[in-house]
């Protein structure tokens, strides 16, 4: 019988902040930054007073006035996860990260060797906890549904596992906003049929369920309500993007100030590309203007690349391409897609022996030893007052 375990680190980016910074523990703490930004993390303190990821920060600072706000560090997070990671291949090489903080393993064949489901788990969480100094949730069962059911079910810092014999008694109580797929339209849909826990989904008649929310989704909740889920852990599946957004204090018209944001979204995002060995081909940006209207452009380039200073080339052309004429911005975004392990590179003749992807590795080292700030481009250098 397959066994999976889901593994979800608890309050990941807060929890980061809290390792960093020891005088934060005990204390509300939320990640995120800027009146209009939003929350990306919150630990459990600061839960208590009603805040949630992706809530507007300037919501979150009226509930709680007293919790201390942050600023994300997109770097160490990733320094974190990449840890995590390798905890996890240690176990089995059965892994399929589904974000920085979370994912899916296949224990099955590692049960010989490292014991029973719940003693792996037990060993996962500790590694976590003593390498990391972090904390997770580990749920464990026979398919990846009830298994991340359970984790979330047992946070924080703790182990579910329910066998095969317990997932209806745990499954069909809990609310149909529990299954997968039901985001706010299917739940609202549910409602109107009188169909509120789970156990209500399995008791409908499976024609009944596709005639009033269509067969895909009628099928895919009904087996899903009878703890069916036949998805296996994909180990091969590469993440699909890198990406950084900034939501301004204030809507922004001046074009160099936008650029400079351009820049460091760039650097972000870039520096994650590389820390995963990877390369991007295809380059996007994101524009959100005053009124909230949102715009993407992308360009795909014949050949990957990681470099900060060709990434930058690419977002700055397609920035300048669309010919705003100092409209107001709320928010800009970089994101970096159809990614490679590994990128030919084009031989040009007369070029410098060493070049931009030499230096920028230098700068990646220099900001792993020194700080992430240490070495950063000029330009935002003579803008850091407005960062």
């Amino acid at each position: 019988m397959t066994t999976i375990i889901h593994c979800d680190m608890d309050a990941f980016y807060a929890s980061v902040a809290e390792l960093d910074d020891p005088s934060l523990r005990g204390k509300p703490v939320v990640v995120g930054a800027g009146i209009r930004g939003v929350v990306l993390s919150a630990n459990y303190a600061a839960r208590k007073f009603g805040i949630r990821a992706a809530m507007p920060v300037g919501r979150a600072k009226r509930m709680a006035p007293n919790a201390i706000f942050v600023s994300p560090d997109h770097h160490r997070y990733s320094e974190i996860s990449a840890r995590v990671m390798e905890i996890f291949q240690s176990f089995t090489p059965y892994v399929e990260p589904l974000s920085l903080d979370e994912a899916f393993m296949d224990i099955t064949g590692a049960q010989k060797l490292l014991g029973t489901p719940r003693e792996i788990g037990q060993a996962i969480r500790k590694r976590v906890h003593d390498e990391c100094g972090i904390t997770c949730s580990v749920g464990i069962a026979s398919n990846k549904f009830i298994a991340k059911l359970a984790s979330g079910h047992c946070k924080p810092n703790g182990l579910l596992e329910i066998p095969d014999e317990r997932v209806i008694s745990f499954l069909h109580p809990l609310p149909v906003s529990d299954l997968w797929g039901v985001g706010p339209k299917t739940a609202e849909q549910l409602e109107r049929l009188g169909l509120r826990q789970i156990s209500d989904i399995a008791n409908t008649p499976l024609e009944t369920l596709k005639r009033a929310l269509g067969d895909a989704t009628g099928e895919h909740l009904y087996q899903l309500s009878w703890g069916r889920d036949y998805r296996e852990v994909v180990v091969d599946d590469p993440e699909q993007s890198i990406g950084a957004n900034e939501t301004f204090s204030y809507d922004m018209d001046d074009p160099e100030t936008i650029l400079s944001e351009y820049l460091k979204l760039t650097e972000r995002a870039s520096t994650r590309l590389r820390s995963r060995s990877l390369f991007a081909k295809t380059i996007t940006i994101t524009v959100r203007f005053a009124d909230f209207k949102t715009i993407t452009r992308s360009k795909t380039l014949p050949l990957p690349i990681s470099s900060t200073h060709e990434i930058y080339q690419v977002v700055k052309d397609l920035y300048l391409a669309l010919k705003l004429d100092r409209a107001r911005l709320r928010l800009v975004g970089v994101s970096l897609s159809n990614l490679h392990d590994d990128a030919p590179e084009q031989l040009m003749l007369g070029q410098r022996e060493k070049g931009w992807r030499e230096a920028e590795n230098a700068v990646d080292q220099a900001a792993a030893r020194f700080g992430e700030r240490s070495v950063r481009p000029a330009r935002l250098y003579r803008n850091k007052d407005k960062e």
